[in-house]
């Protein structure tokens, strides 16, 4: 009970805030708190598992024809810019790596400029600490968020811009909803007999997202769905931190900083060559070339006018997925560079 109103009244104050992944951070900041202070509370494996694929079918509902057109007509671009935003994310995850900020593969899974909650699932399922990769991811997902939404302000006048309030119980849809339910519990077994990194996640990501795309399937995933989901996959990590991880992860917030404040200085460079180079509009290049916080991106993109959203978004999507295809080879690559 205590850990549950503690998640109940964190997430709250972050969603008034209007602070990023509220609703994922609120419930992993009580679980760290329960679990530093003697908590011995755990969640059911299935209860993780279930809370991955609704996830995987979050982020594959998000995909549409539109930004895989945007993306197919300026493709060496994208590429291009993915590509150098990876290579740059891995060199800082491989120097903290190297020089033992974070053990193992750590700090490549914490620095991948992907969307965290999948970035999180992936790196456990590789052996790295999940709970130092979630510290660095949503610390990195708060500043960029923070600094997109300040370049923003900077371009665009937002004070007029009403949020939108959350509808906790939309209207119902039996079909969407109990296909979003059929395809994760599908994609969860499908993952698991197909021996997939992170089964439950990729399994229903990869099934909604040709059911999504090849048979124009619609899910239906409630705000009420989505807090429970975030909930048990902030309690998974939260209640797996101790005293001695929360001291180490405290100890190497100034290097984490650095890295996060690195990645962001070079992102802006990669959007100022846009600028120059091709004439992208300065607010669309710095959203798209932000590295993570997609969510948080496509809000602040919304809430501005004159800014490409197809660009931003789909820019933000082809790095997601490269980095959830190429991110195990490279944390592999990387980890036996680092105990070499």
């Amino acid at each position: 009970m205590l850990l549950i109103v503690l998640s109940i009244i964190l997430a709250g104050a972050l969603e008034v805030a209007h602070l990023p992944a509220a609703l994922l951070i609120g419930p992993m900041v009580a679980g760290i708190v329960i679990g530093t202070n003697g908590g011995t509370l755990r969640v059911p494996k299935a209860g993780f598992a279930f809370g991955q694929a609704l996830v995987g079918v979050l982020i594959a509902s998000s995909v549409s024809l539109e930004l895989l057109s945007s993306f197919f007509a300026e493709w060496p671009l994208f590429l291009a810019v993915v590509i150098a935003t990876l290579s740059a994310s891995s060199s800082l995850g491989f120097l903290i790596s190297r020089w033992r900020v974070l053990p193992g593969t750590t700090g490549v899974w914490g620095s991948a400029p992907g969307a965290a909650s999948a970035m999180v699932i992936m790196a456990d399922a590789f052996g790295a600490d999940a709970r130092l990769v979630a510290f660095m991811q949503y610390l990195r997902v708060i500043l960029v968020s923070l600094t997109a939404a300040v370049i923003a302000s900077l371009w665009v006048d937002t004070s007029g811009v009403e949020v939108a309030p959350i509808i906790w119980f939309p209207p119902f849809h039996a079909l969407s909803f109990a296909m979003t339910i059929v395809v994760a519990l599908v994609g969860c077994v499908a993952g698991k007999l197909l021996r997939m990194p992170a089964p439950c996640f990729m399994g229903s990501f990869i099934i909604a997202a040709f059911l999504h795309l090849g048979a124009d399937v619609a899910f239906q995933l409630p705000n009420w769905l989505l807090a429970v989901a975030y909930a048990v996959v902030g309690w998974s990590i939260g209640l797996n931190f101790t005293r001695p991880i929360l001291v180490h992860a405290a100890r190497a917030l100034p290097q984490i900083i650095a890295a996060i404040v690195i990645l962001i200085g070079f992102c802006g460079l990669l959007a100022w060559m846009l600028v120059e180079t091709l004439g992208v509009d300065p607010l669309s290049a710095y959203l798209a070339t932000s590295p993570g916080g997609m969510d948080s991106i496509a809000i602040i993109a919304a809430a501005s006018r004159n800014v490409d959203i197809s660009f931003v978004m789909a820019m933000q999507l082809v790095r997601f997925i490269v980095v959830l295809l190429f991110g195990p080879a490279i944390s592999r690559l990387v980890a036996r560079f680092v105990h070499e």
